[in-house]
């Protein structure tokens, strides 16, 4: 039987390349620790770590393996959260699927206007990246996916089981710190998103088309959080593609620069058909496109 301290087991070890280290976060003896990674390896029928590298890095099996362990953990962690953080009966539930810039900027705002319309709702929110959240909502863990959109980009979600209203807009810029920034004529360090993610597809289609200056690749976030590039511009480390609503203070008051024209971006409520409860429907309704 598989046991779940296995999955955490190996995230843990995939995410420090350390048979030591991580036995030492988990808590137990590196013999004991490489045993139950031994174990997992057995029950999954495949080996997850290639032992001949150091550090120790993932075989392609445990490349994709890793992404099944992070979703089962998080399936658990939600259904387990939902049992014990059970809503007084009387008050309606509404769970929304967000990706981690719009949870930030949008999401308070508009569950202010939600409650202004239907009246006090318990609301669950996941912020998470753009394949998670999509994730959510095909599995039927949430109501409500809120998301980015461009012409440039695809929704995965098929139009005849998915429909959808555009609830409010945003922009794409990029954005350098005045304290680099010089003229439109020097080479400035990329702070750039991994390729697979959401912000990473919409930065690559921008920086053909309306980035003003020069740039080479120095840094990549593999975590798909615009907020930690935001940090990584503010320290003058380059220039990265930011959603303007995270940045639109910073750029009134002069802190960084937009060097290249924005990315118009629609923020989209999805919902899949079928999923209605009484509250949902009206929320739906509430939500005039715009």
């Amino acid at each position: 039987m598989m046991d779940i301290k296995w999955l955490e087991d190996f995230l843990v070890l995939a995410r420090l390349q350390s048979f030591s280290k991580a036995a030492e976060e988990r808590n137990v003896t590196q013999s004991a620790f490489s045993r139950r990674i031994q174990a997992l390896e057995l029950w999954v029928g495949v080996a997850l770590i290639d032992r001949t590298r150091y550090p120790a890095s993932l075989t392609a099996e445990g490349m994709l393996f890793r992404e099944t362990a992070k979703d089962t953990i998080r399936l658990l962690n939600t259904g387990k959260n939902n049992l014990q953080r059970q809503p007084d009966d009387r008050m309606p539930v509404v769970s929304v699927a967000a990706l981690h810039t719009i949870a930030i900027t949008f999401f308070p705002l508009w569950l202010q206007k939600i409650e202004d319309e239907v009246g006090q709702v318990f609301s669950r929110l996941l912020s998470d990246d753009f394949y998670n959240c999509i994730s959510a909502l095909s599995e039927g863990e949430y109501d409500f996916l809120l998301c980015f959109y461009n012409e440039s980009m695809e929704i995965p979600l098929d139009d005849n089981a998915y429909s959808y209203k555009i609830v409010g807009f945003d922009s794409f810029v990029p954005v350098i710190s005045r304290t680099i920034y010089k003229d439109n004529d020097t080479v400035y360090p990329l702070l750039s998103y991994s390729e697979n993610s959401l912000l990473g597809q919409l930065s690559h289609s921008a920086q053909s088309r309306t980035l003003h200056v020069l740039t080479e690749e120095r840094h990549l976030n593999e975590s798909a959080m615009a907020e930690a590039l935001k940090h990584m511009v503010f320290a003058g480390h380059g220039v990265a593609w930011l959603p303007k609503s995270l940045v639109s203070k910073e750029l009134q008051d002069g802190q960084i620069v937009a060097v290249g024209e924005d990315l118009p971006l629609e923020i989209r409520l999805y919902r899949k058909m079928g999923r209605r409860s009484a509250v949902t429907e009206k929320i739906w309704r509430s939500q005039s496109s715009r």
